[in-house]
């Protein structure tokens, strides 16, 4: 019988006698997990998923906005609560959705100080702790001006909560299987996300305020999870190396990494590591010091991936793909509300599933190949819905687009589906994973906060920016995207380096190689010799 960990491409045997050759990114690395198994089915390893889950919840938190706000927009309680035109598009509601951003923007600046001072549960426990006091004044409102300061706050919250979570999935996570653990983070915000599409769509008849209320209150569901339980959970054992406290961490290793023995192969490994690589005296010690995120050529090229990721994940199209999906759904003969509400919820479900396929598999496909295959079916499908919308939109008597085909348009939704469940597999995973592995310690709570930052400002040309192209350009827009997408299989090719198979401080001679990508690709060839671990390097040169 075999087991295999997929990090390394490393065969475990049961049978001490027999022998394996095989290709692994790191020898070390490789040495321990051959020396350990690491079963996922442990009382410990349980222990360890319960404080993840605990983490994650900060991922459901930004879903649900996302997908709270969409739906209660459109009820007409809520818009004539605050006197908004019952259907058009106002700037008062354009500046509902950007004061959130706005928030996230300036929370951006004190994620990193947040996460680093008191360790990574005290930065999940403020920033949820902001949401909390934030949905409260949102829901208790009595005019725009409360609400909007109410999401103000929230957008600050959710920007601390979105270093520390993923700082310290990443930090937290069993080395063999820290891609598909921290890669799950981001996923779910469909799992906030859906509830946020669903509770709406329950509310919808209520009369009254409540109606938008309710939904509103839900939002401090999950933060509530991450205050009432976040202080209780271990410290990272990176922050407690990083700070002195290396019994602490040695401890934590053991029980959650270890199997309770200090002297495990891979708990030896990787504190070796950490003190070799963590710095008692960087950067984060110090919260208005940005300075390990640009001051040398090896943070800058981690910097600018990072940025780069921040950017992609939004840049992608996702938004602007389904612009004429009302249209479409008319085209097709979907007119009720009620439907539409519920087609939207599917897309989130869809969605969630290819994020969680994505996940599960991002360790064997590698990050490179995940993004690079994922954004080019994107370019395919951008081309499929700019042929359909050119050959299908045509102009109504009051001069609104609207579909000529039904059988055009229902194509045309089922696309948007598919779009859904592929962007979610290549992209939803890694933009919590990819960020976090190409930081380096000292940098990691403020480069999170930059990422944050990078996102935001994405974000806002989207939510700004799309409707005026679409406007101006209409169906035509959709080949600014044939041309970023492709535009971004070109980047990540050239300059995206392959993060797994290593642990968080073995990327560290990834990056100060000169040819990073090269050096990450690389493989050695190594004999595994049963449960004795690797016992000959049989390509030294690619050795690491």
């Amino acid at each position: 019988m075999t087991e295999k960990v997929m990090d390394s491409h490393i065969t475990h045997v049961e049978d001490e006698k027999d022998t394996k050759v095989v290709q692994v990114q790191n020898v070390a690395f490789a040495d321990a997990l051959s020396k350990q198994k690491s079963p996922i089915f442990t009382t410990r390893m349980f222990k360890l998923y319960f404080c993840l889950l605990i983490a994650t919840f900060n991922s459901c938190i930004n879903g649900y906005d996302g997908s709270v706000m969409g739906s209660i927009n459109s009820y007409p309680q809520y818009r004539e609560y605050f006197g908004f035109d019952p259907l058009a598009g106002t700037p008062s509601t354009g500046i509902v959705y950007a004061i959130y951003t706005i928030g996230n923007l300036v929370g951006s600046f004190a994620a990193g100080p947040a996460t680093d001072y008191r360790g990574r549960r005290w930065g999940m426990f403020l920033g949820s702790a902001i949401i909390i006091i934030g949905t409260i004044v949102q829901a208790t409102c009595t005019n725009i001006g409360g609400f909007m300061g109410g999401r103000f706050l929230l957008g600050f919250g959710v920007a601390i909560c979105a270093s520390a979570g993923p700082a310290y999935v990443a930090e937290m996570s069993h080395p063999a299987y820290r891609g598909t653990m921290t890669a799950i983070y981001n996923t779910f915000w469909f799992i906030g996300g859906i509830p946020g599409t669903f509770v709406p769509y329950g509310t919808r008849n209520i009369e009254g305020t409540m109606s938008w209320r309710i939904p509103v209150w839900v939002q401090m569901v999950f933060a509530g999870i991450v205050l009432a339980f976040v202080l209780f959970l271990p410290e990272t054992p990176r922050w407690l190396i990083a700070n002195d406290r290396h019994e602490e961490a040695l401890d934590v290793m053991a029980k959650y990494h270890g199997e309770g023995d200090r002297n495990s192969p891979i708990v030896q490994l990787t504190y070796r590591e950490m003190v070799e690589d963590i710095s008692s005296t960087g950067s984060d010690k110090r919260w208005w010091d940005y300075s390990q995120l640009f001051n040398n050529r090896e943070v800058r090229y981690r910097s600018m991936l990072v940025i780069s990721m921040g950017i992609f994940g939004q840049w992608a199209g996702n938004g602007p793909v389904s612009y004429y999906y009302p249209q479409m759904l008319a085209g097709a003969g979907i007119s009720s509300h009620t439907t539409q509400l519920l087609l939207q919820g599917f897309q989130n479900v869809i969605s969630f599933a290819g994020a969680i396929f994505g996940a599960i598999f991002t360790d064997k496909w590698g990050r490179r190949p995940q993004l690079l295959v994922s954004t080019s079916i994107v370019v395919v499908f951008f081309i499929l819905i700019t042929a359909l919308n050119a050959t299908n939109l045509a102009t109504d008597s009051e001069g609104q687009p609207t579909a000529k085909n039904p059988h055009q348009a229902k194509a045309e939704i089922a696309i948007i589906f598919l779009f859904g469940f592929v962007i979610s597999a290549g992209y939803t995973p890694l933009q919590a994973l990819y960020p976090v592995e190409c930081l380096r310690y000292e940098s990691r709570a403020k480069g999170m906060g930059m990422y944050n930052f990078a996102v935001n400002i994405a974000s806002f040309y989207n939510t700004f920016v799309t409707g005026i192209a679409f406007t101006g350009a209409g169906w035509k827009y959709y080949f600014l995207f044939i041309f970023w997408d492709s535009l971004t299989v070109v980047f990540i090719y050239f300059f995206y380096v392959e993060t797994k198979g290593r642990t968080l401080e073995e990327l560290t001679e990834i990056f100060s190689h000169p040819k990073p990508v090269k050096y990450s690709l690389q493989k050695a060839q190594v004999v595994v010799h049963g449960n004795e671990g690797v016992t000959e390097v049989l390509d030294k040169a690619q050795a690491a």
